[in-house]
C-alpha cells in the first residue's frame, strides 16, 4: 500500500513566500501610507488660526500672494529631503505620465510623517500672517492653477487605500487660470516653481 504524500517541503516553502509578501506589503505599502495618512491629522494649534472673514472668493491681491509665498517656505522646509519624492510625481506628469500605484506608495512612504510637520508649519505660518486657511486655500488654488499644477490629491489617494479602496488618480490639470493671479505671481514664480509639488499634497 502506497503511503501517502504530502505537501512536504514544497508547501512549506510556498507558504514562507506567501507570509514574507504579506510582510513586505505591510511593511512597505500599508503602513507608511498610515504614517501619512496621520500626518493629516489636525495639527496642534489649529485652534488659533484667523477666522474668514469678508467675500473668500475676492479677487486674490499682490499682498496675498506674498503672504503665501511666505507660508509656503515655510512649508517646504518643514518637508527638508522627503520634499525630493512629491517632486518626481509632479515631473512625471508634466511630462505627460502617468504615475503608478506603487510610484505614490513609494512617495507616500518617503514622507512618511512629515507631511504632518509641513502642515503644522503652514499652520503656524497661517496664524504668523494672520490668515483664515479658509481664505489661503482659494490663494493657493489659484497659484496651483496659475502654475499647472495638477488636481492630484495625495490625502484622497492615501485615505483610499487605507479604506480599502481603489483609488482614483485624477492627473487633470485645471485650466483658466486667472489672468490677474499669472501675473501678480510672476514676481515669484521661480521660487513658486520649485516649491509646486507642495500643491499636490494639499499645502
Amino acid at each position: 500500500m502506497n503511503a501517502r504524500r504530502g505537501c512536504g517541503c514544497g508547501c512549506g516553502g510556498l507558504l514562507v513566500v506567501m507570509i514574507a509578501l504579506v510582510a513586505a506589503g505591510y511593511f512597505f505599502v500599508y503602513r507608511p501610507i498610515i504614517n501619512f495618512v496621520d500626518g493629516w491629522r489636525v495639527p496642534a494649534r489649529s485652534a488659533q488660526l484667523p477666522r474668514p472673514s469678508g467675500n473668500l472668493n475676492a479677487p486674490i491681491s499682490r499682498s496675498e500672494v506674498e503672504q503665501f509665498v511666505r507660508v509656503r517656505r515655510l512649508e517646504r522646509k518643514a518637508l527638508g529631503g522627503s520634499f525630493g519624492s512629491a517632486q518626481s510625481i509632479l515631473n512625471d506628469i508634466q511630462n505627460g505620465q502617468t504615475p503608478s500605484f506603487w510610484q505614490f506608495a513609494g512617495a507616500m512612504r518617503d514622507l512618511g510623517t512629515s507631511v504632518g510637520a509641513a502642515r503644522q508649519a503652514q499652520v503656524a505660518g497661517l496664524i504668523g500672517q494672520n490668515l483664515s486657511r479658509e481664505r489661503y486655500n482659494v490663494i493657493a488654488a489659484g497659484v496651483n492653477r496659475s502654475l499647472g499644477v495638477p488636481e492630484v490629491d495625495f490625502g484622497k489617494i492615501a485615505s483610499d487605500i487605507k479604506s480599502g479602496r481603489v483609488p482614483d488618480i485624477d492627473t487633470s490639470v485645471s485650466t483658466g487660470a486667472d489672468p490677474q493671479t499669472v501675473k501678480l505671481i510672476e514676481p515669484f514664480k521661480t521660487e513658486l516653481t520649485a516649491t509646486a509639488a507642495l500643491g499636490l499634497l494639499g499645502l
